[in-house]
């Protein structure tokens, strides 16, 4: 694996939050038993910014799902905190790709205030609600507290979904794709929107995208995972980098170097096959 230095926020933390380490998962279908990845190993640290990148099939949501404690590795472990991750958890908060995530007969407050009612984090539904409100006007959306999902946009539903999320305050929060069926203008408004509440929280983000470019802006670490089975390409820092980048020379390399990586794997397994 090609591991560059941590960054200089990260490299000041002796103690990583999450590990991964020898991770292999799989999963059955009806007719196989697929081994989504294959000896994967990471650390993600406080306040990281880390995400998943790789092509379709290469274990990048199943690891995420291993994470979230749904599924159970056949080879390694997952710890949190020291503890190991074997049941989901509400110190573990997902947001996921599709627009339906949120309960359509509940308001925008509602759905926020749900999983802390349901887990009992919050002893009175008045703490809840002030929870959920002041998560609700980070991400700008205190004037539909009161309106229902089928009154939103999907980039605001998102927003939402990532409001219900962090009101809950976990450890580390898990985002698969959660921007990938969004227009090209509204995704890069939820990139932004996202860096601008880590800017203010600096919670620690697992992120998972088949976008190179949305890897290089959103992450500040990148571990980049061959096709199928996943297993660790490259671990690589992008943590200098923002939209207004995308036309740097630097930038640009850094795409390239993430392409000719993925390129190269794709190759090898046709040449395989």
């Amino acid at each position: 694996m090609n591991q560059m230095q941590l960054p200089p926020d990260v490299a000041t933390r002796a103690k990583p939050l999450l590990q991964v380490q020898g991770v292999t998962l799989q999963y059955k279908t009806a007719e196989y038993l697929v081994t989504a990845t294959y000896k994967v190993d990471f650390e993600v640290y406080p306040a990281d910014r880390f995400v998943l990148l790789g092509p379709s099939g290469c274990g990048k949501s199943t690891l995420l799902k291993g994470v979230a404690g749904y599924i159970r590795p056949v080879e390694g472990t997952i710890s949190l905190n020291g503890r190991l991750v074997t049941t989901p958890g509400p110190d573990r908060m997902m947001v996921f790709q599709e627009f339906d995530q949120l309960l359509p007969w509940k308001t925008v407050l509602q759905n926020v205030m749900f999983p802390m009612l349901r887990s009992g984090k919050f002893r009175s539904r008045k703490a809840a609600c002030e929870q959920a409100r002041t998560f609700i006007d980070k991400v700008n959306l205190s004037k539909f507290a009161d309106v229902y999902p089928h009154m939103l946009s999907g980039g605001m539903k998102q927003r939402v979904a990532i409001a219900r999320a962090m009101a809950m305050e976990p450890d580390i929060l898990l985002m698969d794709e959660p921007f990938a069926a969004l227009d090209a203008l509204t995704r890069r408004k939820m990139q932004e929107e996202l860096l601008r509440l880590w800017d203010d929280i600096r919670f620690t983000v697992l992120f998972v995208t088949h976008s190179i470019e949305e890897a290089i802006i959103v992450g500040n670490r990148i571990l980049v995972l061959s096709p199928h089975p996943g297993q660790v390409r490259a671990e690589l820092n992008s943590h200098k980098y923002a939209h207004g980048d995308q036309g740097a020379t630097d930038f640009a390399a850094l795409q390239n170097s993430i392409e000719s990586m993925l390129f190269s794997e794709r190759v090898e397994e046709q040449a395989e096959a």
